[in-house]
């Protein structure tokens, strides 16, 4: 069994793009604006026409600067799908100890999404050391706190998404968030550039005074 490449999210602050939507067409100019703005982490949901040919783009004009990534990976046939497209990150809504052992064993960086103690430490046991807090809106900073305090810090990252904005990143990350994900409030399909520059810029500004640190 092959190590995840962890390395590959060294020099990344923790933000992870969630590109909803990227088609072929406009993810050259997407991925530069973040790229430029200071997010290097980039997941493009596979649950949208035109996916895996938006993740082949990244991958071959962003792959040493950027960590690109497939979401919404609910098996492993697309798994492989994803990684022969490119992608190096495998984001779950969801805990499947399949698609999160096949990411590991291809060492891949798997991240899970998990809500409970036993969904967490379960995608653990699997190898899994990035943990997607899915959807944040059902959660609240007080329990990822408890959840927190369970969960080895040196092996488990957490990543609430859904609902996190420039005004409760500071709680969260309080709360022992280590990073986050951001959908519409960082990507439109119908954006310029220069708005998906804007918003990256804001949430990175935003990340770092609320106390957020580089992974």
């Amino acid at each position: 069994m092959r190590q995840p490449q962890e390395h590959m999210l060294s020099g990344h602050l923790p933000l992870v793009a969630i590109l909803r939507g990227l088609t072929s067409d406009n993810a050259h100019a997407a991925g530069e604006a973040l790229i430029r703005a200071g997010i290097g982490i980039i997941e493009v949901p596979l649950n949208r026409d035109g996916a895996l040919d938006a993740i082949d783009v990244l991958a071959r004009a962003f792959g040493r600067q950027a960590l690109i990534g497939a979401g919404t990976v609910l098996d492993v046939p697309s798994l492989r799908a994803a990684s022969a497209a490119g992608a190096h990150l495998i984001v779950s809504p969801n805990f499947n100890p399949q698609v999160v052992e096949a990411a590991v064993s291809a060492g891949l960086v798997a991240m899970p999404g998990v809500m409970t103690p036993t969904e967490a430490f379960g995608a653990i046991a699997c190898g899994a050391r990035h943990l997607k807090i899915f959807p944040a809106e059902a959660n609240t900073p007080a329990a990822l706190s408890a959840l927190r305090a369970v969960l080895p810090p040196e092996i488990a990252r957490l990543y609430p998404v859904g609902g996190i904005s420039s005004g409760n990143m500071s709680a969260w990350i309080k709360a022992g968030a280590d990073g986050f994900g951001f959908g519409s409030a960082l990507f439109k399909p119908e954006w310029t550039t220069e708005q998906i520059s804007a918003a990256a810029a804001a949430l990175v500004a935003a990340f770092k005074s609320a106390g957020g640190t580089q992974g």
